[in-house]
């Protein structure tokens, strides 16, 4: 694929497309599209995904208004009580949450501390996004994930701006009242796939999220990673495989893997067919390391690691958990890898309106997609595909704790 057919898919796909829009469609048709394009047959599968429409949120403190964002599928109504400033998440910390609308450090929170917020009878949650040192005072959207809830009671959320969370411990603020109101229903997200067979009915799967974060346009998280899916099947196209190659793109990954975990439960029947998950989430940056984790035998990550070496292209791999697309293939058994081009927030900066084609590299991107092709076609050409189907203990440990089976030790 060339830099400029890369170009223009980047160009074509710039603006906001979030979990079960409008704009998310048009990005799924747009790829099946790109797939057909390139000789092969695709469709769209579709998935339920709760949805929220934010009518009224307000925030009062000390009966002063703060700009926020409440979280959708929190519920609607009225959460009021002393603030609560809680930076860490220890027994002690939960402990003095009773009936307080708790401040938090981050932008988002794991099932275990919520469900032992709850446990203590915390009110609301609020959280924090943003720099203060910024011009802009963006403030994200997110959502209160059923995953997150489990069994346990909803409560009111709302995100606020750094600087203002900052002015609330400056003020000594007290009391605050958070106030909601919201539609929500059940909508739908969608899943692209396309297949280029091969003489085994048997298939290695690519897979990248096409889905954004309410406030970023998803060039470097994670249309790179579907730039790079249509990049190896360029690249590949006119092989002769043993192995076929079925091509995912899903639908939203950013808000707990939803498109991945969709897949391998529609198509549970199927998954004994699939040798291998390569994944590509965010890729092709100009500055950043290459990195592959490896939800497989520690042998996989040693012949990657001999590849790029063999190759020339710089590699560092071992095995263990991303947080990807990889990672519901890995939970069901499937080996799985996924490869990333990671940089730090201060050049790729991601789930913000600055990740835009401006974060990437053409030159870097057909370096990366150049790797990632040999190392598929190696696997897809194969007699046997050699990468067994155990997974280490080590990575069924570290599965439980990412999918909230286990407390993080």
């Amino acid at each position: 694929m060339t830099q400029d057919r890369m170009r223009q898919i980047f160009a074509d796909t710039d603006f906001v497309h979030t979990s079960g829009s409008a704009e998310e469609l048009r990005v799924a048709e747009y790829l099946k599209a790109r797939c057909e394009e390139l000789g092969l047959a695709a469709r769209i599968e579709s998935f339920p995904v709760a949805m929220g429409e934010i009518e009224e949120a307000r925030l009062l403190a000390d009966g002063a208004e703060i700009p926020c964002r409440a979280f959708t599928c929190c519920g609607s109504g009225e959460a009021e009580g002393e603030l609560y400033y809680m930076p860490a998440q220890d027994p002690v910390s939960i402990a003095g949450a009773r009936d307080k609308i708790v401040l938090l450090d981050g932008s988002g929170i794991g099932y275990f501390a919520y469900q032992d917020l709850m446990k203590a009878g915390a009110k609301g949650i609020l959280f924090q996004y943003g720099s203060m040192y910024y011009p802009q005072r963006d403030i994200d959207q997110r959502d209160l994930r059923a995953a997150v809830v489990g069994e346990e009671r909803k409560v009111l959320c709302a995100m606020l701006h750094t600087a203002d969370a900052v002015e609330l411990r400056r003020k000594g603020v007290r009391r605050v009242k958070l106030s909601v109101q919201q539609k929500e229903w059940e909508g739908r997200s969608r899943n692209v796939i396309a297949e280029l067979p091969g003489k085994r009915d048997e298939w290695i799967v690519l897979s990248a999220h096409y889905d954004t974060t309410a406030l970023s346009h998803g060039s470097y998280d994670n249309m790179s990673g579907c730039v790079g899916i249509l990049g190896v099947l360029d690249a590949l196209k006119d092989r002769e495989l043993n192995y076929g190659l079925r091509l995912l793109f899903c639908g939203s990954e950013e808000r707990g893997l939803l498109g991945s975990k969709a897949y391998v439960r529609d198509h549970e029947g199927e998954l004994e067919k699939i040798a291998l998950n390569v994944n590509l989430d965010m890729i092709g940056t100009w500055l950043g390391k290459f990195i592959a984790r490896v939800s497989a035998e520690e042998k996989l990550a040693g012949y990657i690691g001999y590849t790029g070496a063999e190759l020339g292209f710089p590699v560092e791999a071992r095995i263990g958990v991303y947080s990807s697309d990889s990672t519901p293939f890995a939970d069901k058994g499937v080996p799985a890898l996924s490869f990333a081009r990671l940089a730090s927030g201060n050049a790729a900066p991601i789930h913000c309106r600055y990740d835009l084609p401006e974060l990437l590299s053409m030159e870097q991107m057909e370096k990366d997609v150049a790797f990632i092709a040999e190392f598929t076609r190696r696997m897809a050409c194969a007699a046997l595909c050699p990468v067994s189907r155990e997974i280490p203990e080590k990575v069924k440990t570290e599965l439980d704790e990412y999918l909230f089976r286990k407390r993080k030790q």
